[in-house]
């Protein structure tokens, strides 16, 4: 297994050969899930002015009683300036004027007509969010690489920006190839297999927000496979499944070398997963996983998602493991890292059904991957296992 690639070394290789896309400006409330290419940093202070977090009285340094002059309402401030022993009547989110230092909660008030006492006075600042508590004008919010969510892009709009700046969206085309493949599940004749790996593949690279365009399922003949290549042209990244391997029919190879892409490298020492091939043509990256549905699941989780992150900027790619504890004993492994099938339950993963690379009933029941590295001793039931959640966000 020396020929072999481990799976940081490939990682590392793969990812040097991520595509640099052009930037755009989009409104931020599109740029759900994009990586944002340029610092975020405030427009404006949050909040401007200081703000009742309560509905009450907004107070003057007194004792009391006050005497009630006005209202401040969200959108509608009291205009003037309070002079001792004043209040007037205040709402959540509105600006606390002038001269106020304090808000009385309302269930604390008595009111009496114009009038208004404390049964329990609150001390200075009290219920006041002051402004520039949450930001200031000027404040780095959100550094270059980040991905926006929900909640960042709250915060980008509240800074003041209505556009933001990121990647254009990665072009990936996803192609299956092999002659047993059926485009249609529904009629499938006992020499073929429904065509999957491409709708998961592209399921799978979907929320990632980049473009996905389907091919195939294209038999085993070179000239559909040129002809398939040629629907490719326009993408940064082609994911091919099936075809990588060794047998005489396994014509991905060639056929990418006669569409001109140059091999990167090809195989590594995982399980499964092993026959994986990368390549280059110009700045288009391929990756060609296995026709196994899970060795193909398993080197698009590992290896395609991180490329389309680092397309995307992510400064921080790779997929981070979490330790739990294995919930049965496991046997030892052999030459190749294998990444096992998985349910977690508490802080303890059990096996997903059988760990053979065909086994999509396995797969669908999983929810993690135990990584059991090469040449690793039998593991007891309660020890630690480094695990890999199956999400793509």
């Amino acid at each position: 297994m020396t020929d072999l690639l481990g799976l940081e070394q490939a990682q590392a290789r793969l990812l040097a050969l991520a595509p640099l896309l052009p930037l755009e400006s989009i409104p931020t409330e599109a740029a759900l899930g994009r990586i944002i290419a340029e610092d975020i940093r405030a427009a404006r202070t949050q909040p401007a002015a200081d703000l009742s977090a309560m509905d009450g009285y907004a107070l003057t340094p007194d004792e009391g009683p006050w005497t009630l002059v006005g209202e401040s309402r969200a959108g509608a401030p009291f205009p003037g300036t309070l002079t001792p022993g004043e209040c007037v009547r205040i709402s959540t989110g509105a600006i606390v004027p002038q001269g106020a230092d304090r808000v009385l909660l309302q269930e604390d008030a008595v009111r009496d007509e114009s009038t208004v006492t404390a049964t329990e006075l609150p001390p200075p600042g009290r219920h006041i969010r002051l402004a520039g508590f949450d930001f200031r004008s000027g404040d780095l919010l959100l550094t270059r690489g980040t991905r926006i969510t929900a909640g960042r892009m709250a915060l980008a709009l509240a800074a003041g920006h209505g556009q933001v700046t990121v990647t254009r969206p990665v072009r990936v085309a996803v192609m299956d190839s092999g002659d047993e493949l059926a485009s249609d599940p529904a009629h499938c004749l006992p020499h073929q297999i429904p065509a999957s790996n491409a709708a998961m593949i592209a399921a799978l690279i979907a929320p990632l927000g980049c473009e996905v365009v389907r091919i195939g399922p294209v038999p085993d003949d070179r000239a559909a496979l040129a002809a398939a290549l040629a629907q490719a042209e326009a993408s940064d990244i082609l994911i091919t499944s099936g075809g990588a391997s060794v047998g005489d029919h396994d014509l991905i190879k060639p056929a990418l070398t006669d569409w001109g892409a140059q091999i990167a490298f090809w195989k590594i020492a995982i399980k499964p997963g092993k026959p994986l091939l990368v390549a280059t043509r110009g700045s288009q990256v391929v990756l060609g996983l296995p026709g196994n549905p899970v060795s193909s699941f398993v080197t698009a989780l590992l290896f395609a998602l991180p490329l389309i992150r680092a397309s995307q900027g992510d400064p921080d790619p790779l997929p981070k493991p979490e330790t739990l504890r294995a919930g049965e004993d496991l046997p030892a492994v052999g030459p190749r890292r294998e990444f096992l099938r998985a349910v977690r339950n508490g802080d303890h993963v059990r096996l997903a059904g059988s760990q053979d690379s065909s086994a999509l009933s396995a797969l669908a029941e999983a929810d993690c991957l135990i990584d059991r590295p090469a040449h690793s001793p039998a593991l007891h039931a309660g020890e630690p296992v480094p695990v890999f959640k199956l999400q793509n966000g």
